[in-house]
């Protein structure tokens, strides 16, 4: 199969759909791979690299996209990559179709094969091409909220672990998943008071057991969650319904009843968010100020830390993009269950329920 790895041009995203390394499996097993020039730059990875791994190296987005059977990318197309999409195309990245109709529809228009990262799952329930990426945004999540809790930054002042005689900062964390466990673990490493919420008990008893004394749970319901909000100094955002969009659990009326310089981190805003206010925002540009609660929405918060965060990603999805490239997509999601849930957009169908009831459209089930 010939594989194309295009440059991201999503804005501040330095992340690359694979390393060399990922380049050199797929070409050990008989797969021509073509990799646009400077792609993965930002993460420090030279065109040299991926040619030694076996790539050719093409000029232009348009020459990559021309060529490939299947595209291999972090991030979805933007408005300007719909054009360049083939009809039997292979897309396999994060897509997120659920919080943006306009890239739905121009997938379903191009007929392409849309394969989501975020909706892989397991027999297990877990998400293994999403687990990579939201450990590295939990983690992400306390050291931004740490850093817009400074003055300068517009936060009310407060230092995360607090200091002897002083009271350590109260975070909060909205959902119990991969993401809200690393921003737990993070935010009780440096000292906070932290209380984890979320809806399955189980999960709760879990994270009871293995936290640190300073982590402490609370079921999640928009009593607790309220009243929570109140004495938050940080409320990180971390729920995620696989392949659906987040559910609003900060209101807007929240706001008012918060502290002045609090800060919400909402690393669900690549499923809408969680937090009514949230809007996606950028590294260039990454917060805003509502009611005097400061707000980071960045929506690829991992691009930060590229080179982290590509070689974790790769090696989550490069054993599904073998199989895909070995045998096709049709046989690799027959014989690969987790595989096949990521199947979101096939030939101008919508074949993954929560993106159809999303935008209340056809929902077509693939067999």
């Amino acid at each position: 199969m010939i594989i194309g790895v295009p440059k991201e041009i999503k804005a501040s995203e330095n992340r690359v759909g694979l390393t060399p390394s990922g380049v050199s499996a797929l070409v050990g097993h008989g797969h021509q791979v073509y990799v646009q020039h400077g792609a993965g730059e930002g993460t420090g990875f030279e065109d040299e690299a991926y040619v030694e791994s076996g790539a050719q190296i093409l000029d232009t987005i348009e020459e990559v996209y021309n060529i490939a059977q299947m595209i291999v990318k972090v991030k979805e197309p933007i408005e300007s990559e719909y054009k360049l999409v083939k009809k039997d195309q292979i897309l396999y990245t994060y897509f997120h179709f659920a919080s943006h109709r306009p890239l739905t529809e121009a997938m379903m228009k191009s007929g392409a094969v849309c394969i989501a990262y975020e909706t892989v799952q397991n027999a297990d329930r877990s998400l293994p091409l999403l687990i990579p990426m939201s450990e590295v945004a939990g983690r992400m999540a306390i050291q931004q909220g740490a850093k817009y809790l400074e003055k300068p930054m517009g936060g009310r002042g407060i230092l995360l672990g607090g200091v002897p005689g002083v009271l350590p900062a109260q975070v909060v964390i909205l959902g119990g998943g991969i993401v809200g466990t690393q921003a737990a673990k993070m935010a009780a490493g440096l000292g906070a008071e932290v209380i984890i919420l979320d809806i399955n008990l189980d999960r709760l008893r879990y994270l009871e057991d293995v936290m640190p004394a300073n982590v402490n749970t609370m079921y999640s319901n928009d009593y607790n969650i309220k009243k929570l909000s109140m004495s938050a100094d940080l409320i990180v955002g971390a729920v995620l319904i696989p392949g659906a969009k987040a559910p609003n659990l900060i209101t807007r009326e929240m706001l008012a009843d918060m502290k002045t310089g609090a800060v919400l981190v909402d690393v669900a805003v690549d499923q809408g968010g969680c937090i009514e206010t949230c809007r996606p925002t950028t590294h260039e540009d990454p917060t805003f100020v509502i009611d005097g609660v400061v707000h980071y929405c960045v929506a690829n918060m991992p691009g930060a830390v590229p080179y982290t965060s590509t070689i974790a990603l790769t090696n989550a999805t490069l054993h599904h993009a073998i199989q895909l490239a070995n045998k096709g997509w049709e046989q690799a999601c027959h014989e690969n269950a987790p595989l096949r849930k990521g199947l979101n957009v096939v030939k101008g169908k919508i074949v993954y329920k929560a993106v159809a009831e999303a935008f209340d459209m056809e929902y077509t089930e693939i067999g």
